[in-house]
């Protein structure tokens, strides 16, 4: 008998501390900060820092945060105690902004469906040469063909005449080569690139471009490391009229920026006049 009562007290006790444990309230979240009867809690900062960060800087990203959070904190109570209630009352502020971020999204989506984004050559010619005086170039650019190898690598000789020859068996030894031995390098001489650009590429020493490409068709330096070959197939100085190729991808945005905000005034108008037609809204004499 006894032994029976022992056993069902082993199994109702461990139930009953069960129950108990289940039943407990959550304990609540210690804060991180306070600042004028404010807390930030740690779920303040969920997703703060990104996956793989290191401690060093997981700890940085969480203290600059907090640093933030209480400078502004601190503004804040500055401001509530030295504006009048007028002043604080920032109701229509929030709804403007509100309204204007609500138009903007519906803006957007409606471009994103509507816009008609191809852009033919003939429409790049026509602005282009309607607006030529816009397009004065504010940078030196050149058309080039440019190779970087290694000091060691094999028949760098041969890359002065495959870079200035005009013959296509030499442009394609010339690609193969570099597909085989360069380190980096350009081949499309049709396309044009700001000189500033290239400079970083290549240790040109020149404090006048402008000579420098005059002087110029094609140009061979070394360092401790490596070999730089540059031919200058073309280049214009700066303050001309800037190429047609160059300015092409810029008259695009050009063009699409003028259709957006075309159809954006004209589906205002069709909006507004449809809201008159149908008595939705009514203008008071």
């Amino acid at each position: 008998m006894k032994l029976t009562k022992l056993l069902l007290l082993l199994i109702i006790l461990p139930l009953f501390y069960s129950c108990n444990l289940f039943q407990r309230k959550p304990k609540a979240p210690s804060p991180i900060a306070k600042a004028f009867g404010n807390y930030l809690y740690p779920s303040d900062l969920k997703d703060l820092v990104p996956k793989n960060t290191t401690p060093r800087d997981s700890a940085a990203l969480v203290g600059q945060y907090i640093q933030n959070w209480i400078e502004e904190q601190s503004l804040l109570h500055q401001a509530e105690n030295n504006l009048n209630e007028s002043e604080k009352d920032v109701s229509k502020q929030m709804e403007d902004y509100k309204n204007s971020l609500i138009i903007y999204a519906y803006e957007q989506e409606f471009i994103r469906q509507k816009l008609d984004t191809n852009v033919n050559d003939s429409e790049v010619s026509a602005y282009y040469d309607a607006n030529k005086d816009d397009f004065e170039l504010k940078n030196d650019i050149v058309k080039i063909i440019y190779v970087k190898t290694g000091r060691k690598a094999p028949n760098l000789d041969k890359l002065k005449t495959w870079i200035t020859s005009a013959d296509p068996k030499d442009r394609e030894k010339l690609s193969k080569y570099c597909y085989q031995f360069a380190e980096n390098f350009f081949l499309n001489d049709q396309v044009w690139l700001m000189f500033d650009d290239v400079l970083k590429e290549i240790p040109i020493q020149t404090y006048n471009h402008d000579l420098f490409l005059q002087n110029n068709k094609f140009v061979r330096i070394e360092d401790s490391a490596n070999v730089y070959f540059l031919g200058i197939k073309g280049y214009m100085i700066k303050n001309g009229i800037s190429p047609l190729s160059f300015e092409k991808e810029n008259i695009r945005k050009i063009i699409l920026n003028a259709r957006k905000m075309q159809m954006i005034d004209e589906m205002k108008k069709t909006v507004y006049s449809q809201a008159l037609a149908n008595g939705q809204v009514t203008i008071f004499k």
